[in-house]
């Protein structure tokens, strides 16, 4: 299984304390857990994207804290369906594109760091990155956790993504929110299991 570059420094730390007992000849094998784990929070697996472009798709792995008309104090401005996907340390994290088309903003913004899966998460550290599909806007926001720290977003404006294709990752528990036109179909709900480029969870209506 592929494993993401960006694990090589956090398992060269954790597996240091292992190195340096292989060296003196001592029991390694418990020590050899904690890189391993770590690498596999990394793991990057192949996804088979449903060919339909009218499916906005799951930009990540994980569980549906919610999904419904946009909620005021989260949005973006302008009027908007939301769908929040809470990322738990067991899950994939890397994060695909929820559709094809242009990429057309990419802003950070800084913030706080509570657990993701808080009401108020919304305000923590995060990346929204803006999509033009065949001119319908569709907003993903990486939000990080009181572990993750860090966003890794690997776009920028004026990119062409398909859907499905990787966009980054956030470190160690997090959540992602999207936000689609109020036309769009919300076709997921709270509690439900999703699959990053494979789970649709909204569909785009003609003109919409």
């Amino acid at each position: 299984m592929r494993i993401d570059p960006a694990a090589a420094p956090f398992v060269a730390i954790a597996a240091g304390p292992a190195v340096v007992c292989l060296i003196l000849g001592a029991w390694v094998i418990v020590l050899l857990i904690l890189p391993i784990a770590i690498a596999l929070f990394f793991r990057d697996p192949d996804r088979s994207p449903p060919a339909d472009p009218s499916l906005v798709l799951a930009p990540a792995d994980g569980k549906v804290m919610y999904a419904g008309p946009a909620r005021a104090d989260e949005k973006p401005p302008g009027e908007w369906g939301q769908v929040t996907i809470f990322l738990s340390l067991l899950d994939v994290h890397i994060n695909r594109a929820p559709t094809a088309g242009r990429v057309t903003r990419v802003d950070y913004l800084p913030g706080t760091f509570l657990a993701a899966y808080r009401r108020e998460a919304h305000r923590n550290e995060r990346s929204e990155i803006w999509f033009d599909h065949e001119g319908v806007p569709i907003v993903a926001r990486q939000v990080v956790g009181v572990l993750a720290r860090r966003v890794v977003c690997r776009l920028k404006p004026d990119d062409v993504v398909r859907s499905g294709d990787r966009i980054g990752l956030m470190k160690f528990g997090s959540r992602m929110d999207v936000f689609v036109p109020v036309g769009a179909t919300i076709v997921v709900a709270a509690g439900q299991m999703v699959r990053a480029a494979e789970t649709p969870i909204a569909r785009l209506t003609p003109g919409v």
